[in-house]
């Protein structure tokens, strides 16, 4: 079946499906777009896959910044470990995330491992072309934009393209505004 945002669901929840029996420690799997929209997932009971994807896109953001400010390149991945378990994060292309729920036991090498692939997998299977078409229920479409950047030769997937707070803006220089990490002139 394919979706309004031109991928095949099916397809997609598969790989999702087959990631989670190869890691056992996996409790959910969700995969969204860049900017936190629902393109499938596989999450547990209690968790709420919208607000999950949201917090992916806003958790991208940041770890773009941070990726950036230490000046370690495109953002790649996201660990996050709780007292009861991790959130992973994987780029699936240059539009789309992977996000992995697991618990506290697992293999986080494994977790990795199977979570980079999954990402490279799944960027495979993201449209190439422009999407026209809106999701059925008059939600939010996947942007225009959509479609994977392709891997840099590494086999590694593309970095997501994340737009800084205060980049691109009309009327605004780098260095402007309270974002400033430069002296600033004094009178």
């Amino acid at each position: 079946m394919t979706g309004a945002a031109g991928i095949d669901e099916a397809e997609i929840r598969e790989e999702l499906r087959g990631l989670r029996s190869r890691v056992p420690e996996l409790t959910g799997a969700l995969l969204a777009s860049a900017d936190g929209l629902v393109l499938a997932h596989e999450t547990p009971p209690g968790t709420e896959p919208d607000g999950l994807a949201a917090l992916t896109a806003a958790a991208l953001g940041v770890g773009a910044r941070l990726s950036g400010a230490a000046a370690r390149g495109d953002f790649r991945e996201l660990l996050v470990r709780g007292s009861d378990g991790y959130v992973a994060t994987y780029a699936a292309g240059g539009t789309a995330v992977l996000t992995l729920l697991a618990g506290d036991r697992v293999n986080v090498g494994r977790l990795h491992l199977e979570g980079r692939r999954s990402g490279r997998r799944l960027a495979g299977l993201m449209p190439t072309a422009p999407v026209a078409e809106g999701p059925p229920g008059g939600g939010r479409a996947v942007p225009a934009s959509a479609g994977h950047a392709p891997a840099d030769g590494t086999g590694r997937p593309a970095a997501l393209p994340v737009r800084s707070p205060g980049s691109a803006r009309p009327g605004r220089r780098p260095g402007d505004g309270p974002r400033s990490a430069g002296p600033r002139p004094t009178a």
